[in-house]
């Protein structure tokens, strides 16, 4: 039986990830990691993942909607297409139909959609005839996302209508003033390739520095917390440095001593530039500080 965007299948893909998840099954990141992520850098997101062995999760060789430094940040409602033929396009509307779906096939996705989600299209490099979105459905992507968007291996059009839709930027592949036509869809979260990088549904797509980065659900907490404590201890640092508290060789030390941590702690409490980081749990950095300290220094880096 064809199912699209099922729970148990979208479960079954995702199965490291052990948090909350939205009815549809993906999973449901926390809102905290993706207000973090919008001062962080697609470097510093990156370099976790790839050093984790996730060498296909970034695609550079996209346009954008608005060349002014937005951010797009959300987390991932996949899908695919592929070229049309008239017995598969029966067979999938006739299993969309059956589950309530309605509109065209780019519709079934728009309509699916909910605060931060950002659709991750694959329409196989289809410019001519292939406009995924245009002023209408990028309108309803705003409406439903808040703050999200699209990331389009494809065409768009209504360009200037696009553009004057507010909170939204798409990422894609090409401009054609053509309606979508002659396309079907393949299927509706579940895995998708946008040019080099794989994605699957719930990833949390970081568009930003020049390309778009599909960061693993289950890897967000550890590598948007990475950043985050780099981040705080650079802005710590930088003022210990300056008031000749700490030297450079103490701040750049690969472990902190306890010490240090409390002052660093005490200091997020309390300084209105830690405030956003405040959520963060310290517990190994005080656990590889106090190895340190006992002299085992081989598990402590």
């Amino acid at each position: 039986m064809i199912r699209f965007s099922s729970r148990e299948d979208i479960i079954a893909l995702t199965p490291l990830y052990k948090g909350e998840r939205f009815p549809d099954g993906r999973p449901r990141v926390p809102d905290r990691y993706l207000e973090l992520m919008r001062g962080m850098t697609l470097e510093e997101l990156w370099k976790p993942i790839f050093v984790k062995g996730y060498v296909s999760q970034f695609e550079g060789d996209l346009r954008t909607l608005h060349d002014d430094g937005r951010k797009l940040i959300g987390r991932a409602v996949t899908a695919s297409f592929v070229p049309t033929r008239p017995d598969l396009e029966e067979t999938m509307s006739d299993a969309g139909e059956k589950e309530g779906r309605k509109g065209r096939f780019n519709q079934w996705v728009i309509d699916s959609l909910t605060d931060g989600d950002v659709a991750v299209v694959d329409m196989y490099d289809k410019i001519f005839k292939g406009t995924f979105v245009g002023g209408n459905l990028t309108t309803a992507i705003a409406a439903r996302t808040k703050t999200g968007g699209a990331v389009i291996w494809g065409g768009i059009r209504d360009v200037e209508q696009m553009k004057q839709v507010g909170g939204v930027q798409v990422y894609f592949r090409g401009i054609d003033p053509t309606p979508i036509r002659e396309f079907c869809i393949k299927d509706f979260n579940g895995v998708t390739r946008i040019g080099k990088a794989t994605v699957l549904p719930g990833d949390v797509v970081f568009g930003g520095g020049g390309g778009v980065l599909f960061i693993p659900s289950h890897l967000v907490a550890e590598v948007v917390d990475g950043a985050a404590k780099s981040h705080v201890k650079d802005d710590f640092g930088f003022e210990m440095i300056s008031t000749g508290r700490f030297t450079t060789a103490q701040i750049d030390r690969a472990v902190w001593t306890a010490e240090m941590l409390d002052m660093l702690t005490a200091w997020i409490k309390t300084d209105p530039r830690g405030e956003k980081y405040r959520t963060l749990d310290w517990s190994e950095e005080y656990r590889l500080a106090k190895e340190a300290a006992s002299g085992n220094t081989e598990s402590a880096l």
